[in-house]
């Protein structure tokens, strides 16, 4: 093997790396991993990546990914409820279509407000989901924001936007299904006191 195709090997480990949960351990085995199940794997892979970078976008209206101008949930008119749930990311979106509990449209933000690193409201797609709850005869607004401080200070920041145009309503918070409350953090035990109901 000649030192071009090891540097072309050693710069894909590289970029492998830079994937979430791989390092450069995990990066070399999947790659090693790759290159030896090449027509099964590799080349499809390739080909994959390749229409993948040619196709994807970002919905103009709610910020998911897929590969047209307006995502399949921005189009589809049964989904038309006047509900709007609102995620940090798509990833988030992803999850919660995993649970197949909810038959609104969403909203990606792009992330949360953080004044440590300067991102305001200007920099995520606030402006565009209090656009969408004027134009969309959006009735309820289901917050599904992380748990987190800045999180929290974002969904703060859209209710004072949102306050008297809509119902605003967020995920409860809690105990998990399967969950020990030996395992929970106390904000979570906290919260799950907090929002108790009745038997």
């Amino acid at each position: 093997m000649n030192d071009d195709s090891i540097s072309e090997i050693e710069h894909l480990i590289a970029l492998m790396a830079k994937l979430p949960g791989m390092g450069p351990r995990s990066a070399r085995r999947a790659v090693l991993h790759l290159i030896r199940k090449r027509a099964l794997l590799l080349t499809p892979l390739a080909e994959s990546l390749g229409q993948v970078a040619a196709s994807a976008r970002e919905c103009l209206n709610c910020g998911n990914v897929g590969t047209r101008d307006i995502c399949g949930i921005c189009t589809d008119e049964r989904r038309a409820n006047g509900e709007i749930c609102v995620v940090e990311t798509v990833s988030d979106l992803w999850a919660m279509e995993r649970a197949a509990s909810f038959k609104g449209r969403y909203h990606v933000l792009g992330g949360t407000l953080s004044a440590l690193d300067a991102i305001g409201p200007e920099d995520l797609r606030i402006p565009r989901l209090v656009d969408r709850v004027a134009s969309e005869g959006v009735r309820e607004v289901i917050l599904a924001l992380n748990a987190t401080i800045d999180g929290q200070t974002t969904a703060h920041y859209i209710a004072d936007q949102l306050e008297d145009r809509v119902q605003l309503t967020t995920l409860a918070q809690g105990v998990p299904i399967g969950g020990e409350l030996d395992y929970l953090d106390d904000g979570t035990i906290i919260a799950a006191l907090k929002a108790r109901k009745q038997l």
